[in-house]
């Protein structure tokens, strides 16, 4: 029997940090730890995949990398002190110099995929290095190989700006309390199901499509 091949999975999570996030810091801080457990999880569930994961906040005091390619496993959880939402929101400047930078750092790197994840509570109002343009043309480009785009989206027309920037998988959610509960919830439940279909062979054109059309069941993610 072949032995199946360890995969390397590269989460790279671009979460806006422009102070109308501050109503809801709360949440976004305890929304991606929980993340990061059903990662942790599923790494758990599947052994044959390695999960790294980036962490990229935007405002418009600049874009700081908080986590950078860091394994799941021995990853410490978010907290205020390191979380703190202010000014604007430079998007494509965000999306711009960490999509290069995680492209950079594994090119080449065989049974590799990256799995990208925007969110943002509004609209692009700060890049200075890059456009709207430029976003769409890295985008398609880096769709070509192992790559799956996800965008996450309050406060605007999110269908017609995840289509601008050429991602197909894209969620509404209501920044509010209970809007962003259930947005992460979502989000965590589509993650371990990304999971799942990797593991269980789907094709590459798969895995990039219909990240959030996965069926919902009770339970909590995180509870194992």
């Amino acid at each position: 029997m072949t032995q199946q091949k360890k995969k390397t999975i590269h989460n790279l999570i671009i979460l806006d940090e422009s102070g109308s996030m501050e109503a809801i810091k709360q949440e976004t801080i305890s929304g991606f730890n929980e993340l990061v457990q059903t990662i942790r999880n599923s790494q758990k569930e599947f052994p044959y995949q390695d999960h790294f994961i980036t962490l990229v906040t935007f405002n418009g005091k600049g874009v700081r990398n908080l986590i950078v390619r860091q394994p799941v496993a021995s990853l410490q959880p978010l907290d205020e002190q390191r979380y703190r939402p202010d000014s604007m929101t430079p998007l494509f400047d965000a999306m711009g110099f960490s999509l290069t930078e995680l492209d950079h750092a594994i090119t080449g790197q065989p049974d590799t995929w990256s799995l990208v994840t925007v969110l943002t509570d509004g609209m692009e109002n700060a890049s200075r290095e890059y456009s709207g343009k430029a976003i769409r043309d890295l985008v398609t480009r880096l769709d070509e190989g192992n790559w799956t785009f996800t965008y996450i989206g309050a406060n605007h027309d999110v269908a017609r700006m995840a289509s601008d920037l050429s991602i197909t998988n894209h969620m509404q959610w209501h920044s509010d309390q209970q809007g962003s509960k259930e947005m992460w919830a979502k989000e965590r439940h589509s993650r371990m199901a990304f999971s799942m279909r990797m593991d269980s062979g789907s094709s590459a054109e798969e895995l990039k499509k219909e990240y959030f059309d996965v069926d919902e069941k009770p339970g909590d993610l995180n509870a194992k």
